[in-house]
């Protein structure tokens, strides 16, 4: 899934001396827990006094949850093309960047986001088997320059996955893909690791929350200064 340009462009990001607080985004396929690690890692931040946004995709402004319930729900995106739905979730993103994320950071907050690129790079780009430059290169004109610090994907296999989604939910037209769909994706997303291990950090989600919470953490405050500095000024208070 390596291309040069986007490789470059992700290098320059990741040789930065992060001063502010991070991006940090969650992926991995359906099912896989990043809801409740997302919400896990937002108590740790708050209790120690750390400033943070939250947000999701595709959505995260008024024009993305739009975008957002055609994408999922609505019954008009039954027959929807492999190529329009990238470009909806890349509507949905470019929006997200510039009216959310970067001034959020801007301001001094760490930015969590439940998904981000590499969900596009995933299910559209390996799973529907879309052209993966022309994907990357789309990627990297929506985020405008904005790259995640740290990317955390859980990783659990297809069957695990499909029996969490079979609690009662709503489910979106995503998790009604076949077994090999998400075969794919997973494959995918330990291929991105592979290629970007400074950014993305493959944890196993087959773990308990408790275990997966604190091995996120204790990855989140050897990585970033800013964090852990607050953590222990914090910890020698109590």
């Amino acid at each position: 899934m390596s291309h040069p340009g986007f490789d470059n462009y992700v290098a320059l990001s990741q040789t930065r001396q992060v001063a502010r607080l991070p991006f940090i985004t969650f992926e991995g396929t359906e099912g896989c827990g990043k809801s409740t690690q997302v919400q896990r890692l937002v108590a740790r931040l708050e209790s120690i006094g750390v400033p943070f946004l939250v947000t999701r995709e595709p959505g995260g402004t008024p024009i993305g949850e739009t975008i957002r319930e055609l994408l999922q729900f609505a019954p008009q995106g039954t027959g929807m093309t492999p190529e329009t739905e990238l470009l909806l979730f890349e509507a949905s993103r470019s929006q997200l960047v510039r009216e959310v994320i970067k001034p959020a950071l801007e301001a001094g907050s760490c930015v969590i986001s439940d998904r981000f690129f590499d969900s596009t790079t995933v299910y559209q780009g390996a799973a529907r088997k879309l052209d993966l430059k022309v994907v990357r290169q789309i990627n990297l004109f929506a985020v405008d320059q904005c790259i995640p610090d740290l990317t955390i994907v859980l990783d659990i296999d297809a069957k695990t996955a499909q029996a969490r989604m079979q609690k009662p939910r709503r489910p979106d037209r995503m998790e009604q893909e076949p077994a090999e769909f998400y075969e794919r994706v997973r494959d995918a997303y330990r291929q991105l690791a592979a290629e970007e291990p400074r950014r993305v950090s493959l944890i196993d989600g087959s773990k308990s929350a408790d275990q997966i919470e604190d091995e996120i953490w204790s990855l989140i405050t050897s990585r970033f200064p800013t964090v852990a500095s607050q953590f222990a000024r914090t910890t020698a208070r109590s």
